[in-house]
């Protein structure tokens, strides 16, 4: 597995691409999440050259618009997703993640579903195209799923169903550890391929009493930090699967926050030391 840095993710704000591979080499991390309109805007060359510089690989990008907010955003980011794609492609980052909110407010299921593959199966077809893949991420949690009058799909068997509605060869999974957890089992992952999974997010759930069904999504730990996530079975099943793609943490942590803010190497580091920490203490 690779493990692979996202600045947002850990609270590192307004650093321009050269400085995020620089940051993510410097912290020793194999992989970084990068942004496909700043490869676009920097060229894939000198992005190239950046990374071999650093010692790191272009791991997974996010996609590059809000495909569930209102049409015309929509239809600008289809406008623009073919040249995004094969701008990646040609750097050989192939991985492509969003994800899919768990209800709505507007939609009943089968309008929900319906609305859900008219948005994402011309995305599909134009990563397909490119040679890139789409993995979506369902989310879990019971306190952001009752927020919404018409429930969605939040597990693995509903992004499934999602996908096979889809019909677009190319599409899997960003498997999230807390999302698992909240709406699922590690056996989940064992009715998994490698192929399948897309991209990894790993994190845990925060210290205290609180149930899980009244935990907030934004606000999770570094993986292994609290040891409420079962993450060394998460990770011994990733194995026996033979998935060898990114492993990104996303602690959505304030403490981790605030460090970012005073000193964005710390942060990086202290994200990498956990991550590489749960990885070694699984296979041992």
């Amino acid at each position: 597995m690779i493990p692979s840095l996202s600045t947002g993710a850990i609270g590192i704000r307004d650093l321009d691409l050269r400085a995020q591979i620089a940051l993510a080499g410097q912290t020793g991390w194999a992989g970084l999440v990068v942004d496909a309109r700043q490869v676009a805007d920097l060229g894939v060359p000198a992005t190239r050259q950046a990374l071999a510089a650093a010692g790191v690989q272009a791991a997974s990008w996010g996609l590059p618009f809000a495909w569930n907010r209102e049409e015309s955003v929509h239809t600008a980011g289809i406008r623009d997703l073919p040249l995004l794609a094969a701008t990646m492609a040609e750097l050989g980052c192939t991985r492509v993640t969003t994800w899919m909110p768990p209800g709505s407010n507007e939609r009943p299921y089968g309008e929900n579903l319906a609305w859900h593959v008219a948005r994402f199966r011309p995305i599909a077809e134009i990563l397909r195209a490119s040679g890139c893949a789409l993995g979506i991420e369902y989310i879990g949690p019971k306190a952001f799923r009752t927020q919404f009058a018409h429930p969605f799909e939040c597990d693995l068997d509903g992004y499934r169903r999602v996908r096979e509605a889809i019909g677009v060869a190319g599409i899997g999974l960003l498997l999230d550890a807390w999302h698992l957890w909240h709406s699922g089992s590690m056996a989940d992952i064992r009715r998994l391929t490698a192929e399948e999974i897309v991209v990894v997010h790993v994190n845990d759930a925060p210290a205290g009493m609180a149930p899980r069904d009244e935990l907030v999504d934004t606000v999770r730990a570094l993986p292994g930090e609290t040891g409420r996530i079962p993450l060394d079975d998460f990770v011994r099943e990733l194995d026996r699967l033979g998935y060898a793609g990114p492993v990104t943490p996303e602690p959505f942590s304030a403490r981790l926050n605030d460090l970012a803010g005073r000193d964005a190497a710390a942060a990086s580091r202290e994200a990498l030391s956990a991550t590489q920490a749960m990885l070694d203490r699984a296979r041992r």
